[in-house]
Formats: C-alpha cells, structure tokens, sequence
C-alpha cells in the first residue's frame, strides 16, 4: 500500500537548537495516525514541514506523492496548525466564504463543511462569540473546505473542555470513517489510544516507535497482588526471569502468557505468599509511553 506521507531522516535545526532529529514517519491510505509525544516534543515543527510552512534542514519529505507545498499537494492537503486564525468581526460562515473564494472552492460547499462540523445553526454569528471548541470545529470546517484527502490537524483537542473533547473525537472518527486519512498530534494518550490506527511516538525530537495501536500495546500481562508483595516479586524474578516482573502501584505487573496463570498462583502459593488477585490485562498506552519516552529506546517501525 503506498504511502499517503513518507518522512525519512527528517532534521530541522533552530540556529544551534535540533528542534526534529532524523524522523522516519509513515501514513498509510484510509488510517486515522496520532503522532503522539509531550509538548516540544517537535510535533509541531514536523506538521509545519509536511503542510510546507516552513522548509526542513535535511531529509525526504513526500506527501502524496510530491513535495510539500506544491499546489497540488496543497490541493488535495487540509491542515489545521497551532491556533485556527479568523477575522473575529466576521461571521464563521463569512470567514468560509473568504476561504472558499481564496482556494477558488465553490461557495456552496461553506453549508456542506458547516454541517459537517455542526456549526450549521451558528453559522452566522460572528466569530467573536464562539466558544474554544466552536473556533476549533470551525478550524476542521476550514480544512475541510477542499474535500481533502489527507487532513492534517494539529492538537485539535487542546484546551477544550471534556463535552469539546467528545465533540472533537466523534468528528475526527467521522473523517476517518469517511475515507479520508487523518494525521493529528495531540499529547494526550487516551485521545490516541481511543481514535487512532497507528501511533508514532516522538520524543526530543526523535521517533521512539510507530506502530498499529494495538501492537504497540502488545502482549497480555498478569496482574498479580500478593502478600508479601516484595517476597512475591522476588519469587516470580527468580521463576520468570530479569525483567518479566514490575512493580505498578500496589500491584505486580508480570509479563507472561496468561495461559500460564495457574502455574504462576501455584509457585507463589507454595513459597508460603498469599495471593489475593491474579487476573490478565492489557498493558495501557500510558504504561508504554512513558516507558518509551524515559528510556528514550527506539522499537522497529510497523
């Protein structure tokens, strides 16, 4: 399947500050990709590169089959990055039609993307009054005026309140669902997990791992509660072996086929530990984050 965005070895350097540090990124056709990482992270600059706002220092850069900020790229590219910026004295359906003239769109298609964002019944009050997630939606209406294939949106949760925050989710899974392919960044791990097809994680600059959501959440683990629970973990390292055995909150987290359940319970119970929970479960996008984003360790891309 060819890729709709192909990043390899991207740098761009600030003057003596490596702001994107040799950044391979892949988006697929039809896919929903969150480009996951803390704040500075380089999300921003990466999305600024790929929507041609800015030039990169080193690297291949390719969307949709050009280069950013061709005109036909730019044509078939809708982008929402950092703050959407509109006339505030002006109506959300007037700024559209502004931009519908300007990308030479026809004005009917202002009602089509105002629907679309469910802005329709305040579309003509003025920009001013709008609350943040209104000014974001309308953002996503403004990228949208082109009928895009490829979306590009940069956190476009950020700042909204928990109903703005579903709001925006259902929206981008609409778009997904849609045919279209989404590409957001956003530093919030549920946003991700909840929405997305694929991740990539950068941090400091650098690409940490890009992976299908699920695989990169991976293999089940056993949540073991035992007591005591420090003689329970030295029982399962010295069973299990370095490293398969983790300390999370009060609880053990031991990484292990969970068909092998009843083994582990059995090795615990006869050196004498209590076990009070012993269950399977997924590990958490936030588990895996955070260990990608300490370590700094880099896992093959999917």
């Amino acid at each position: 399947m060819d890729a709709l965005v192909e990043v390899r070895g991207l740098t761009k350097r600030y003057g003596d500050t490596l702001a994107v540090d040799r950044v391979d990124l892949t988006v697929l056709p039809g896919e929903v990709y969150g480009f996951l990482g803390p704040n500075g992270a380089g999300k921003t600059t990466t999305l600024r590169i790929l929507t041609g706002l800015i030039a990169p220092t080193s690297g291949d850069v390719r969307v949709l089959g050009g280069h950013p900020g061709q005109a036909d790229v730019l044509g078939r590219t809708g982008s929402m990055i950092e703050s959407p910026a509109f006339y505030p004295y002006l109506s959300g359906l007037d700024n559209l039609r502004l931009l519908a003239e300007y990308a030479e769109v026809p004005r009917q298609r202002t009602d089509e993307v105002l629907e679309q964002v469910d802005l329709a019944e305040r579309a003509k009050d003025r920009f001013s009054t709008y609350s943040l997630g209104m000014k974001q939606r309308l953002g996503v209406a403004a990228a949208l005026l082109k009928d895009p294939e490829l979306v590009i949106l940069d956190e476009p949760t950020n700042g909204l309140d928990p109903a703005g925050m579903r709001d925006m989710r259902r929206l981008i899974r609409e778009l997904g669902s849609d045919g279209r392919t989404v590409l957001l960044s956003s530093h919030l791990l549920g946003e991700v997990q909840q929405i997305c097809d694929r991740v990539g994680i950068i941090n400091s600059g650098r690409m940490v791992a890009e992976h299908n959501v699920d695989e990169l959440r991976g293999e089940q683990e056993l949540v073991v509660r035992a007591t005591p629970r420090d003689a329970a973990q030295s029982v399962l390292t010295g069973f299990l072996g370095t490293g398969t055995v983790h300390l999370y909150d009060d609880t053990l987290r031991v990484k292990v086929d969970p068909g092998r359940a009843a083994e582990v319970n059995q090795v615990l119970v006869q050196a004498g530990i209590a076990v009070s929970e012993l269950h399977s479960t997924e590990r958490a996008l936030e588990d895996i984050f955070f260990e990608l984003t300490t370590s700094g360790k880099k896992t093959d891309a999917g």
